[in-house]
């Protein structure tokens, strides 16, 4: 597909099957492997993301392509790193503009043998696995969360479990609780010993059995989904109250915009309910990848918003600032961007191009957070939506069964 069109339906009444977790899948896939585990991983996303590191784990070859995957790069960069083995990891081209000078000098400085094959910071990168004799690191507090759980999670293989010092702002704590709540699940010891300091003992992981729930992440483009509509309901089984995924906060986020969920034992429920805010003002810094939603939502209901904390969107799978402010532009919205991590709209308008199509940039966040927009618009194109893939394949099926009509171009 290189465009469809999107047209809604007059009403939404629907109950979506969401794919489960790609921060859980990855995160638990990585620790089974460390644990030599056998036991079965049920639920598992079907989404490339995931696909790419069950078939690297799987297979091990010499070279392993991870195609867009960001979180699998920073994962199995690690995970090589004390592994038995010598082996080339790399990806697209996108992928190979994506910075990785930071895990690899701390991997590096731990005692890992890693260097870089074409260009200084950047993958393919080549890695001998081996035992890492040291273990204290300290690290910036700002860079991705992702080099953070990549390096506690091989804690445990260190001859003296791994000190973490995180210096200045901590930015995704919630993917860093995440990382450490599921290695805790595997049996390794490892916590907060103060507000910037991680300790994980060199305790060994136990092989255990595991159920992924399903994506919060996912389920934030059918909360934009009820906010836009006239009338909606929506249930999305496998969602939980008491979630260790951060971007489980989606929920009471869209009680500013006038969105309900009632929590049952094994699903959601989401209802138009309430007065939506006229302003919304949020710090993402926890959440980042709930940003393009909200700019979308916000935007199309005409609630002008103040978005910071966006600093980790440049280095995305694109230029998510960029994206959003060239994207927005089309639909008719000025958007504005300030010291590269806050994003606002102040009701600012342009005239709309005539019969728009969003370019995703090769960014499954993109075709996801705008798709919606069509709701308000009447109807919107979307070039290449093959890129949900990378976490939800069967978005645009899903939006069909809710009687959303796509069609190709």
């Amino acid at each position: 597909m290189k465009r469809i069109r999107i047209t809604p339906p007059a009403g939404i009444n629907a109950a979506v099957q969401l794919p489960s977790s790609k921060s859980i899948c990855n995160r638990v896939l990585i620790l089974n492997a460390l644990a030599k585990g056998n036991n079965d991983i049920q639920n598992l996303s079907d989404c490339d993301d995931t696909q790419v590191m069950t078939d690297a784990l799987r297979n091990m070859p010499d070279i392993i392509d991870i195609k867009a995957a960001g979180t699998a790069m920073r994962f199995l960069t690690a995970y090589l790193a004390v592994t038995e083995g010598t082996h080339i990891i790399t990806g697209t081209a996108r992928m190979q503009q994506r910075p990785i000078k930071v895990l690899v000098d701390a991997l590096n400085a731990l005692g890992a043998s890693i260097r870089y094959t074409t260009r200084e910071g950047y993958p393919p990168l080549n890695i001998t696995g081996q035992t890492l004799t040291k273990n204290a690191i300290s690290l910036p507090g700002d860079i991705s969360s992702q080099y953070i759980s990549a390096l506690l999670m091989i804690g445990p293989e260190l001859k003296g479990g791994l000190q973490l010092t995180l210096t200045g702002d901590i930015i995704s704590r919630p993917y860093i609780n995440l990382t450490l709540e599921l290695m805790k699940e595997f049996g390794a010891q490892a916590e907060w010993i103060s507000d910037n300091q991680l300790a994980v003992s060199p305790k060994p992981y136990v092989p255990r059995s595991y159920f992924i729930e399903s994506d919060w992440s996912a389920a934030s483009y059918w909360y934009e989904i009820t906010a836009l509509s006239g009338q909606a309901s929506v249930r999305l089984p496998g969602l939980f109250r008491n979630s260790f995924q951060g971007d489980a906060k989606v929920a009471e986020l869209f009680t500013r915009l006038g969105v309900s969920t009632a929590f049952h034992e094994d699903s959601v429920v989401l209802k138009k309910q309430g007065t939506p805010l006229p302003r919304l003002e949020y710090n993402f810094v926890d959440q980042p990848d709930l940003a393009q939603t909200f700019v979308v939502t916000c935007a199309m209901m005409d609630i002008p918003f103040c978005f910071s904390g966006l600093q980790s969107l440049k280095i995305k799978e694109t230029d998510r600032m960029y994206a959003l402010i060239t994207e927005m532009r089309k639909l008719g919205f000025v958007l504005t961007e300030e010291s590269g991590a806050v994003l606002s709209w102040n009701g600012q308008r342009c005239n709309p191009e005539p019969s728009p199509a969003v370019d995703t940039y090769e960014d499954h966040r993109m075709a996801m957070a705008f798709a919606p927009a069509a709701i308000r618009l009447k109807e919107l194109r979307i070039n290449n939506p093959e890129v949900v893939s990378k976490s939800y394949p069967h978005y645009w099926e899903d939006l069909g069964k809710a009687g959303f009509f796509i069609t190709e171009e």
